[in-house]
């Protein structure tokens, strides 16, 4: 169902790929936006028991679109080193495709709490705690992920060897 990736060589290991999407803090959520106009946004998110999860408001360009049509891809960057006198970038990325949900109960507490931890651990365990239970305005919204990969410049690849 999804492609093999054509530069194999540069394909992560499945351990690697989950360390990016731990490590970084920001990824770009693409999906199918108004009159079938790809829409990509930028988001935090927080990647918790083997979904990536994000907080939106109840409303809006992108809440609508993954009403509409779940199935979504999420990227992010972890490295990004321009090589000026090569003309190219040495690069270190992950891709996930999935299917986007609204996430609810112990769920959307566990996965609050995944993100508030991961961007704001070092606040008073009470203000954590008020921020998680007090927040009726947002959803939160989990991707079930179907099909994730890894991938890095043949630079890295050849610098291994």
């Amino acid at each position: 169902m999804f492609r093999k990736m054509r530069r194999g060589k540069q394909l992560l290991s499945m351990e690697k790929t989950i360390s990016i999407m731990k490590r970084c803090t920001n990824g770009v959520l693409a999906c199918l936006g108004d009159e079938d106009y790809p829409y990509a946004v930028p988001l935090s998110y927080v990647y918790f028991n083997e979904k990536i999860y994000f907080h939106s408001a109840k409303d809006g360009h992108k809440i609508d679109a993954i009403m509409k049509n779940p199935k979504v891809s999420f990227s992010v960057i972890d490295d990004d080193t321009i090589a000026s006198e090569e003309y190219t970038t040495y690069f270190r990325s992950a891709i996930a495709f999935g299917k986007t949900r609204i996430a609810e109960g112990d769920e959307r507490l566990e996965a609050f709490e995944a993100l508030v931890e991961k961007y704001s651990e070092d606040q008073p365990e009470e203000d954590k705690h008020k921020k998680i239970t007090g927040c009726t305005q947002a959803h939160i919204i989990a991707i079930d992920v179907e099909h994730i990969t890894g991938k890095e410049a043949i630079e890295y690849v050849n610098a291994k060897r």
